[in-house]
């Protein structure tokens, strides 16, 4: 059993990690926002043996100094910052951004003060330079957004001083994420929504090649990266490409309605990459 103190519990990812380490029968600390508790997934599936979770609850923890953190993370084996600024629409021009920048190196001045052993914390593969096509973690970065500028500065930053500092550092880029508890703003969750209801959705071409991953299978391979002695960078990642066409017309099929699905109604993104396939340091290249 590991003592692991998590932010971001409440959200997409942090819910499904949530539910992975407690399978797994760790003892866990949330560090969420004053009244969000009812928003940590329930102890369905837990190990009979897990401790019952620590909740630790601040207006922003953001705004929390060093010092907090040191006193807060004291004890621990793992802090996993998955917390982050995330609404959709909202979140990738965002001058809160620099906020979540600003807290998460707070948070990691605190934990090396408390001498915690590890930090991992959540990146996204939009840092990454994505005209290649098939993206590893030694691909050069090239955020094109506030959002994945931040990131991008936040895990050069860590990975520069934490080792130094006796402090085990990954940082774990996301791609495609789709799955239980999805925002229904965002592609699939809107999908499943739409043609239950026997709505039409107004869709791109949909040619654009991503690689999706459901939710749980990314959260078990995060959780098993994060207890690992793998330091650095890390795709979490399925390594396989698929069209959003594609991936839409296997959803429309679950319910025989691929006919509400009007693609080339809306105009696609110009500045959307073509193809982002990811590549994991262990997976074997492409013959």
């Amino acid at each position: 059993m590991t003592r692991i103190l998590l932010t971001g519990s409440t959200g997409f990812v942090g819910r499904a990690v949530t539910r992975q380490l407690r399978r797994e029968g760790h003892e866990l600390c949330h560090v969420i926002r004053s009244g969000s508790a009812e928003r940590i997934c329930g102890p369905e599936g837990a190990a009979p043996h897990v401790v019952p979770d620590h909740i630790v609850t601040v207006e922003d923890l953001f705004s929390m100094p060093a010092h907090w953190w040191a006193d807060t993370t004291q004890g621990y084996d793992l802090v996993l910052h998955m917390a982050w600024y995330a609404e959709p629409g909202q979140y990738q021009t965002s001058l809160r951004n620099l906020h979540c920048l600003a807290g998460t190196m707070a948070l990691a001045q605190g934990i090396q003060q408390a001498g915690v052993p590890r930090l991992v914390g959540l990146g996204t593969c939009l840092e990454y330079d994505l005209s290649s096509g098939l993206v590893t973690s030694d691909t050069p970065l090239d955020p094109k957004s506030p959002y994945a500028a931040a990131k991008a500065a936040c895990a050069t930053a860590l990975e520069a001083t934490l080792p130094d500092a006796g402090v085990s550092f990954l940082w774990a880029r996301l791609f495609y994420l789709y799955g239980r508890g999805e925002d229904p703003r965002r592609l699939v969750a809107a999908l499943h929504e739409n043609l239950s209801a026997g709505r039409p959705l107004e869709l791109s071409r949909g040619t654009q090649i991503r690689d999706f991953m459901d939710i749980d299978d990314a959260a078990a391979l995060l959780v098993k990266d994060a207890l690992s002695g793998r330091t650095g960078i890390t795709n979490i990642c399925s390594g396989t490409g698929t069209t959003v066409r594609a991936l839409a017309e296997s959803i429309a099929d679950q319910y025989g309605r691929r006919d509400l699905l009007h693609f080339g109604a809306r105009p696609g993104n110009p500045d959307d990459p073509p193809c982002v396939i990811g590549r994991r340091t262990d997976d074997p290249l492409p013959a």
